[in-house]
């Protein structure tokens, strides 16, 4: 049982699905949260949330990692600077995006950059961010990234996490393992209402 309610007939099944359905979305993501985030038990990583929520229900779906034992990654453009592809190729590379982003943050800003690779890490590096997410890499590449960066930048991984991949990520290294699936494809809990009698 999840919750006891008690009050009219009409009001409680006025509300019935509306409720439900919020509640098994919630609750499927923070079991989705928990799964993955015992399956990365002991290894220092923690599973985040990104921006890919539904319109109208980011609070809520953030509220919901963070039930399952996850945290939260930004939830929106003004908490943090995160540098991706196309803003270094808008900047002309990446020391020109990370130039422009500490010329234009202020000074309480944390500046996060995307790459793709370890050529893209270096450079990266070179420019001093608070944190590096390293998209799309494989576990042996995760590795290397988190070797070069030896503590200098928090290290996120990004893409390709799921139940089967999630250990092999975790054991790179990485501070972070972000997830945009547990908001944007994650499984309803279900549930049901039943009066007693």
């Amino acid at each position: 049982m999840v919750a006891r309610l008690s009050g009219a007939a009409r009001g409680i099944l006025s509300g019935e699905r509306v409720a439900l359905n919020f509640l098994g979305h919630m609750s499927g993501i923070a079991t989705a949260t928990d799964r993955l985030m015992r399956l990365i038990e002991g290894t220092g990583a923690v599973v985040c949330d990104t921006r890919k929520t539904t319109p109208g229900l980011r609070v809520f779906e953030k509220y919901a990692v963070r039930c399952g034992g996850g945290a939260n990654h930004r939830f929106g453009l003004d908490d943090a600077v995160l540098i991706k592809d196309n803003h270094i190729a808008a900047a002309g590379g990446i020391a020109g995006a990370m130039a422009a982003a500490r010329a234009n943050a202020g000074h309480m800003v944390k500046i996060e950059i995307e790459v793709d690779d370890l050529t893209q890490l270096s450079e990266a590096l070179e420019a001093g961010p608070d944190a590096v997410l390293l998209d799309n890499m494989s576990p042996d590449m995760l590795a290397r990234a988190v070797k070069m960066i030896g503590g200098r930048a928090v290290a996120e991984a990004s893409g390709g996490v799921n139940e089967d991949s999630i250990a092999a990520i975790a054991a790179t290294g990485v501070d972070l393992i972000s997830v945009g699936a547990l908001t944007h494809s994650v499984k309803t809990l279900d549930l049901g209402m039943d009066f007693l009698d």
